[in-house]
């Protein structure tokens, strides 16, 4: 037996020994509150079991091991539901930016094993009301300020800002010079004076783990800063770099193949199992050899980082294809369920739950990174297709009209 297999039977042990405690069952109907505190005693677990931090260097609390071990351990969570949502973001994106570029390597390895242990949670500040998609185009004001700095402007649509401790931030220090440049990257204490957080409730699927986050005045040491000055938009890419793989689902992040196979044959069409149809049959086909495409992506790309590599652009594959398909079998699923598919259950989850998932897609075809960007990061650096017109290119963003 590998190493890699024998990984695989050991974490699925732990998972099938914690579920009754941690899994969808001892979830169900619990206030936001409690499901959070859930959360935080199932990180907790996976920490002290040698399950956090899998891929993470041992100077950081992490385990050490390849990021193949990391993805067989996700392989295996998946089916269980466990409470990790509020940690995605974190230990997925924000967390390991900070390993990577913080200036005070013991104050980061402090934050690193909080985040692990489920005490703390960091949140990712990069959209913005005005600037959509194009992380470039942010106006949040970073402006010297004696030692330090002075932070000013407002953030959209950032994921459990009301819960986080931390987040990472890219703001504009110069507008002289063009979008792409005056741009730095820092950490910001979520609890400091000046910020505040107003969850926002999405209309579809009734969740509010959405932010928007004002900076009044907010004073930043020099110490807070992941970037050089003026060159944080070199970081966020290597931010957005790590998110394409890290926080990556075949499924997603909707309900599985096995889940829409268990639907296909209990409901009928025209009197017989829907799984006997050739159309939902096909429908299965393409869907399962797409999400066994983007698995071999992301395998390649874990096989990469562990032989020291950097992955390349081809990441943005995962979010698109598999988000795209995830609305389509979620479309499929309601059509098949008939009358029953109009049933809505605001606190079902959308790995779990049809209507759930169609309700929850558009946002995901958002979030992270919109269709039409990834779509030109695709053609441009994978295809080498030639760059859209940009008529702001090499214009100093304060003469870009607005």
């Amino acid at each position: 037996m590998s190493d890699l297999e024998a990984y695989r039977l050991k974490a699925r042990a732990w998972l099938e020994s914690v579920a009754p405690t941690f899994g969808r069952a001892a979830q169900a109907g619990l206030p936001e509150a409690q499901h959070l505190a859930l959360g935080r005693r199932y990180q907790r677990a996976r920490f002290d079991a040698g399950f956090a931090g899998i891929n993470w260097d041992t100077a950081f609390g992490g385990q050490g091991l390849s990021p193949l071990h990391k993805l067989i351990f996700e392989q295996e969570e998946m089916p269980f539901g466990m409470p990790m949502g509020y940690f995605g973001v974190s230990l997925g994106i924000s967390v390991p930016v900070v390993m990577r570029f913080a200036q005070d390597r013991e104050w980061a390895r402090e934050r690193v094993l909080a985040a692990l242990r489920g005490d703390e949670i960091w949140c990712q500040l990069f959209s913005e009301p005005s600037g959509g998609s194009d992380l470039a185009g942010v106006r949040t004001r970073a402006e010297p300020d004696g030692n330090g700095w002075k932070l000013n402007g407002q953030k959209l649509w950032t994921t459990f800002a009301q819960h986080s401790d931390y987040g990472v931030i890219i703001a504009r220090n110069d507008p002289a010079v063009p979008k792409h440049k005056g741009l730095t990257f820092f950490w910001v204490d979520m609890r400091s004076p000046g910020v505040t957080v107003r969850p926002i409730r999405l209309a579809a699927a009734g969740h509010d783990h959405v932010n928007e986050v004002f900076f009044d005045n907010v004073g930043l040491t020099d110490g807070q800063r992941l970037s050089p000055v003026g060159s944080g938009f070199a970081t966020a890419m290597a931010t957005l770099m790590i998110e394409r793989y890290s926080a990556s689902d075949p499924a997603g992040f909707g309900p599985s193949i096995d889940t829409f196979a268990a639907l296909a044959r209990e409901v009928e069409v025209n009197g017989r199992p829907a799984i006997e149809d050739g159309r939902v049959r096909s429908a299965l086909a393409r869907g399962y050899a797409m999400r066994a495409g983007l698995e071999a992506i992301t395998t390649r790309a874990m096989k990469m980082m562990a032989a020291g590599m950097e992955p390349g652009p081809e990441g943005s594959l995962n979010k698109l294809v598999s988000v795209r398909s995830r609305q389509k079998l979620s479309e499929l699923a309601i059509d098949l369920m008939g009358t029953l598919g109009l049933a809505w259950d605001q606190h079902a989850s959308s790995k779990d739950d049809w209507v759930a998932s169609w309700l929850a897609a558009p946002t995901g075809r958002i979030a992270g990174g919109a269709d039409e960007m990834l779509l030109n990061t695709i053609a441009e650096k994978i295809l080498g297709l030639p760059q859209d017109h940009r008529p702001d290119k090499g214009v100093p963003f304060n003469q870009i009209p607005a």
